[in-house]
């Protein structure tokens, strides 16, 4: 794995932990950051000592304030500002004369984005607003510290919330992710919130969210890898599919995913009366 200048990297027993780590603009991805989330996004599908990755911000404050304005819209003093920042670079927006040509941030920093099919837990540290939904959108658990809050402030600050919103509305139900894109900085989701309506599924103290993350991320981790990848592949198809188009492809990834060591294995451990032993949630 590369060297990261706004990423941690540590891997342990098949579970990569990667931190945020901007925490003096509260973990906001600059174009450094989106660059580097891809690529490790990509580099994670070649390496097979990673079989579940857990996701976080530094410090206690902040997971993810969205996109470096600072770097990306800089000090404007007049329309004409405004109007040639909206043509935008590369990762932040428009960038041709013409508005058919646009690119997205999401494209970069997104795990599903990049085709990484490698379970992702997110631990959220602290609030989580704006662009940091571009993630969120594409993790498939999420476990937050109950001081963690969720909101997104575009349209307070003469933005539309466009893509981060889309992101959400295939984790939240409409009107909570509507109120979340309308009310702006005006209102911040709770932690206790969001596992009320199913967005966060576990909601611990700071103090113990390495540990709750950690033994989720270590639990998959220790699952056959095909069967777990065919398992995030299944459902992330049958979010986007309909339901009959879904069953069609499941009847292909089912055949991809089923690895025959893994069946073996798995009949041998159940015949030997080997049993998982659960808590309870």
């Amino acid at each position: 794995m590369p060297e990261f200048e706004t990423l941690l990297y540590d891997e342990t027993d098949g579970l990569a932990w990667v931190t945020l780590n901007r925490p003096d603009v509260h973990n906001a991805f600059n174009l450094q950051m989106q660059q580097e989330l891809k690529s490790l996004w990509r580099g994670l599908r070649q390496n097979d000592d990673v079989r579940c990755v857990v996701l976080t911000g530094a410090g206690e404050r902040a997971f993810c304030s969205g996109i470096d304005r600072s770097e990306t819209m800089g000090h404007w003093e007049s329309l004409d500002d405004v109007r040639a920042s909206a043509r935008g670079a590369a990762g932040t927006g428009g960038a041709s004369s013409t508005p058919w040509h646009f690119d997205d941030p999401g494209e970069n920093i997104g795990p599903k984005s990049n085709d990484l099919w490698k379970p992702v837990v997110a631990a959220i540290n602290g609030m989580a607003c704006g662009g940091a939904f571009y993630i969120l959108g594409e993790v498939d658990i999420v476990i937050a510290a109950d001081h963690a809050t969720f909101f997104d402030p575009h349209t307070t600050f003469g933005m539309t919330a466009c893509f981060e919103s889309m992101h959400m509305l295939q984790k939240m139900p409409f009107h909570e992710i509507m109120r979340i894109a309308l009310l702006g900085a005006n209102e911040r989701m709770s932690a206790q919130r969001a596992h009320q309506i199913g967005f966060v599924t576990e909601v611990v103290p700071l103090a113990e969210l390495h540990d709750a993350a950690e033994w989720v991320g270590q639990a998959i981790a220790a699952a056959p890898a095909v069967a777990v990848q065919g398992t995030v592949r299944s459902l992330w198809a049958a979010r986007e599919l309909s339901r009959a188009q879904a069953l069609e492809m499941g009847k292909v990834i089912i055949r991809l995913g089923s690895d025959p060591s893994s069946l073996y294995a798995g009949q041998q451990a159940f015949a030997a009366g080997e049993r998982a032993r659960p808590r309870i949630r």
